[in-house]
This record gives C-alpha cells, structure tokens and sequence, in this order.
C-alpha cells in the first residue's frame, strides 16, 4: 500500500464511507455525491473525481474490487468494497474533529451526514469538535476586539462570528441527539 504523508483526500474518504456501506460502483457513488445526490447536497463532487478516488483508494489498498456488474447503459461496472485498512481509516476519520472553522461546513457536515447513514452515534465526534473549537472561538473574539479599524477589522469580525455560528451548532446538534 503506498503512503501519501497527507493521507486520503476529503473525496477519498466520501467514496470510503460509501464504499463502507455495501460494496458499489463509482456510477452509484456518483450518483449519491452528485448536486441532487443524498450526499451531495452537503458537498457534490464531479465524477471524474470520484473515479479517481476509486483508483487512488483502490491503489492504496484501502478498497478492492469485489466483482463486476453488467450495464444496460455503457461498460460492465465495477463494484468496490473497503478493506480492513480503509475501514479503520474511515474510523479514525470520522471521529476526528475538522481543524479549522471553514471546515465545518463541509467536512464536518460530511462525517455527520456519513454517520447517520450508517447508524452511528454523532455525540462523540460532536463533544471533541466543540472541545477542539473552545480556544479557537476565544482566541478570534480576543483578536475581533484587538483589530481597530479597516479590512483587518472586518476580516477578525468575520472569524469570530463564523466560529460562534459553528459552535452554536454544534452545542444544538448536541441537545437534538441527547433528546
């Protein structure tokens, strides 16, 4: 399996955490992560994209091929399945929280979408992202009241209240899953 220092790619593991969920072909997937898709409503990717994450997963042994299934459409499609290391992968993903504040609306969106999907509980990726966002929302309501004037000011403010917003979330998504 070759190892990328930056390891898989959020389109990586979208595919992954479908893969995760039966085996399928990169037309399903494509289907699912398309702009009227299930997930895609949360974040859409292209097909070509999601072909090459099959092949870059596939190459890094994190999903196999399982089989293959005939088309009335086109060529025979192949069906995917997750190995044992895309699996823990996967795992170790989805309960990681996202770094950064413009990640939530993505990937973080992304994990609770995938979760739901498959029947986990939210709660633990949602108590480390809010344990994660704690200093980071200090820090940018210090710097908004720091910055006095011009760009830099409404850059700050900017920060601060996207990250209040992010952990007005998630402290609500947290309430809806402990009802």
């Amino acid at each position: 399996m070759t190892k990328d220092p930056k390891g898989p790619t959020t389109a990586q593991f979208a595919v992954l955490g479908l893969v995760a969920e039966r085996p399928r072909h990169g037309f399903a997937i494509a289907k699912l992560l398309g702009p009227r898709g299930e997930i895609g409503r949360v974040w859409s990717l292209p097909p070509t994209v999601i072909y090459r994450a099959l092949a870059t997963t596939t190459a890094r042994g994190l999903t196999d091929v399982a089989g293959f299934e005939d088309s009335e459409f086109g060529p025979q499609r192949t069906i995917y399945t997750i190995t044992a290391a895309g699996n823990h992968l996967l795992r170790e993903w989805l309960y990681r929280p996202v770094d950064h504040v413009r990640d939530v609306r993505v990937e973080l969106l992304l994990k609770l979408a995938l979760l739901d999907r498959s029947g986990e509980d939210p709660v633990p990726l949602l108590q480390a992202q809010r344990e994660h966002l704690v200093p980071v929302v200090a820090g940018l309501r210090q710097q908004s009241a720091a910055e006095r004037s011009g760009f830099d000011r409404t850059l700050a403010i900017w920060r601060a209240e996207s990250a209040e917003a992010a952990m007005r979330f998630i402290n609500r998504a947290l309430s809806e899953h402990s009802c």
